[in-house]
């Protein structure tokens, strides 16, 4: 199989290597908690964002800026990465950033759900995946769920929402709309690599399992967290390899059997410090937050194994999304009059 084929792998690790180099660090999220929305879009001008901010800051000023610059620059950075690719590695790249049309198409499912604002649904949108901004303006246009799931029929939800629609029909509930769009996406990463004897598309194959485990594991705390009677299988994505539903079930129950589970996994080791905080605190957003820099930890150390592989290309797509989430999060937080610790607390930083 010819280098286009197979894809120019030694191209774009280099390239993506280069561009996570100007990526903010800690550093900087911690001198943006202690700014204004104004300092911190001066900042950004200075940077890899200095295009977006000129573009953007005749019509925008403080967080819409902000918000813009992040959105276009993250959307601008993922294109380039499909525009360096070839050959198997494009496929690779064009189907993980499907991941943005699952975020895109869940958020405007709740938005209609809710009947937010339709500026507010736009605001939490991510510009990546194939899906194009007219389509999602479609969708976010559409009057009922029915309507939605309609519109995105012969997309690679369009299936699997019909059937979850005759579930919500019933119960009113969207967990089987949003588990279906959650599934989908999975699947058709999966189904394409899975018989892949490859040993670097092995590595990347085992990174979307522990993406998975940490999915479902995430929902069952949500779900037990909640009180709600939802089964979570009605939540589980089929995939991971260490969390079966049944064993995620029988230990929802408890708090510590759900945590001696987690310690007791593959994972246990990587994921003390999330254990630890999740014992003292309570609190999901920092166990989450860990998961987050746990996953990335765990892909980097998949693209020292193999550096020709995808798995230095998907680390800087999760150190990206990282960016735009922290920067995103210092922003609104500002907006919502938090203070400096109670902002850091929602980063994902060491």
């Amino acid at each position: 199989m010819s280098s286009s084929e197979t894809g120019n792998y030694e191209y774009v690790s280099a390239r993506v290597r280069s561009r996570r180099a100007y990526l903010y660090g800690d550093e900087e999220y911690r001198k943006f908690v202690r700014m204004g929305p104004g300092e911190i879009s001066r900042y950004m001008e200075e940077t890899t964002y200095a295009r977006e901010v000129n573009e953007f800051g005749a019509r925008y000023k403080g967080v819409d800026l902000i918000e813009y610059a992040l959105n276009h620059n993250l959307a601008s950075q993922f294109e380039d990465l499909l525009r360096w690719s070839e050959g198997e590695l494009y496929e690779h790249i064009s189907r993980y950033l499907k991941k943005f049309d699952s975020w895109n198409v869940k958020t405007i499912l709740r938005g209609i759900y809710a009947k937010e604002d339709v500026e507010r649904i736009r605001d939490d949108l991510i510009p990546a995946g194939e899906f194009k901004s007219d389509f999602l303006e479609q969708l976010i246009g559409t009057n009922d769920i029915e309507e939605f799931v309609n519109l995105l029929e012969g997309t690679m939800f369009g299936e699997a929402l019909g059937k979850g629609l005759r579930e919500y029909e019933d119960t009113g509930l969207l967990v089987s709309l949003e588990n279906a769009i959650d599934r989908c996406y999975y699947q058709q990463l999966l189904k394409k690599i899975e018989v892949v004897e490859d040993p670097s598309v092995v590595l990347y194959t085992d990174f979307l399992r522990a993406e998975i485990d940490f999915k479902n594991v995430m929902n069952a705390l949500r779900i037990a967290h909640s009180g709600s009677e939802i089964p979570i299988a009605e939540y589980y994505i089929h995939g991971g390899k260490q969390f079966t539903s049944a064993k995620l079930a029988s230990s929802m129950k408890n708090l510590d059997e759900m945590i001696n589970m987690i310690r007791e996994s593959k994972y246990g080791e990587q994921l003390s410090r999330a254990i630890e905080k999740l014992e003292d605190t309570d609190s999901l957003i920092s166990f989450e937050h860990e998961l987050e820099a746990v996953l990335l930890e765990y892909c980097d150390r998949l693209s020292h194994v193999y550096p020709l592989s995808i798995c230095p290309v998907i680390a800087f797509v999760l150190s990206k999304e990282k960016e735009m989430e922290n920067v995103r999060a210092i922003a609104r937080g500002k907006e919502a009059g938090l203070s400096p610790e109670e902002i850091e607390k929602q980063l994902v930083i060491s």
